[in-house]
């Protein structure tokens, strides 16, 4: 589970990263993402009311709070991402959810930025010397 002291929790948070930060679109999430100094990895949700009832809308905030929680590890210091639901997460698994946002993640250059290992010197022709 995502520790309490890792999550957005003022209006203020959200909209300094939706504003100021980078984002990445999926078909089922956006995922904002914002560099601040010296805080901690923080996570908030966003899933509105066009996604569905509230139990639907329950079950998909609990299900992207589980697979953040996993790949928190991986994220730098320093960064807040929000996560925003979209209508077709309602309908979407677990699995679905975390390949979109792995997706996210990557366009970002965000999963794994704190382990990643430098990339090894290539030729013209893009292989490996």
């Amino acid at each position: 589970m995502l520790p309490a002291d890792a999550r957005l929790r003022r209006s203020e948070e959200f909209r300094a990263v939706m504003r100021g930060g980078v984002r990445a679109g999926r078909r089922r999430l956006v995922l904002h993402a914002l560099a601040e100094s010296g805080e901690r990895k923080k996570a908030g949700f966003v899933v509105s009311k066009a996604v569905g009832n509230s139990v639907v809308r329950h079950r998909v905030s609990r299900r992207l709070r589980h697979l953040v929680a996993d790949r928190l590890g991986t994220l730098p210091d320093s960064c807040a991402l929000v996560v925003r639901a979209l209508p077709p997460a309602a309908g979407a698994s677990s699995a679905e959810l975390g390949s979109d946002l792995d997706a996210a993640l990557r366009r970002l250059k965000l999963a794994g930025a704190t382990s990643a290992a430098p990339e090894a010197p290539r030729d013209s022709n893009g292989r490996t010397v």
